[in-house]
């Protein structure tokens, strides 16, 4: 059966997240599609991964047999984290937009797991062509030809990550303007928030079924 690695970082629990409550949304109908396949979970909020360090990154560049104890210990944690990510046969993550980029835990996520001649610029790469759905949110709009649309760093640098440098077959779902209920400054987009949010949701929904069913054929 098919394994989804689920990675969520809002530092905001259940349904006070707007990540977590669309990536819920596409688990749950990624699992009804597939009752008997495996979740891999991590939430980096509750749960952060290392930060890499020295003896992490040059690690990676060296053979195993000349690894330093320090330099084995750092790197076994990566190999779990990338072992993790080459068992999923799709991949999604909530990346909340914080401060005009994603979560610093996140960041510390994909640090560990870009590792080159494994999963990045390896054509025997074990994670490229896996599908990742990423929840993008934020709190305004940062879409082509909004005023904030220069200041749109996640999307782009997820881009460059998770497509251009992993291979993986990547598709976004953006819920915006979620800020709109909690500032009175943006009341008048209330509508808007709701329309996306309803949006992301129907997405998820679609997006996971459609997946399962691709990976099932």
């Amino acid at each position: 059966m098919a394994t989804l690695l689920h990675i969520d970082s809002s530092v905001f629990p259940g349904s006070a997240s707007a990540s977590r409550t669309v990536t819920d949304a596409f688990r749950k109908a990624w699992e009804e599609q597939h009752p008997e396949g495996t979740v891999i979970y991590r939430d980096l909020a509750t749960n952060p991964v290392p930060h890499i360090t020295a003896d992490a990154h040059s690690a990676g560049f060296a053979a195993p047999d000349a690894h330093t104890p320090e330099q084995a210990a750092a790197f076994a944690e990566r190999v779990t984290l990338i072992e993790e990510m080459e068992r999923a046969d799709a991949i999604l993550i909530g990346a909340p937009m914080y401060n005009y980029a994603i979560p610093s835990t996140l960041k510390a996520w994909l640090d560990n797991i870009v590792l080159m001649g494994r999963t990045a610029m390896a054509e025997d790469s074990k994670v490229k062509g896996t599908p990742v759905t990423v929840v993008a949110s934020r709190g305004g709009s940062y879409a082509p030809g909004t005023p904030r649309e220069p200041y749109e760093f996640v999307q782009n640098y997820l881009t460059a990550i998770l497509r251009d440098s992993l291979a993986l077959d990547l598709d976004f779902i953006v819920p915006e303007l979620t800020m709109a209920p909690h500032n009175p400054a943006m009341a008048e987009l209330i509508p808007l928030f709701e329309a996306s949010r309803t949006k992301a949701l129907d997405d998820a929904a679609t997006k996971a079924k459609e997946l399962a069913e691709r990976l099932a054929a």
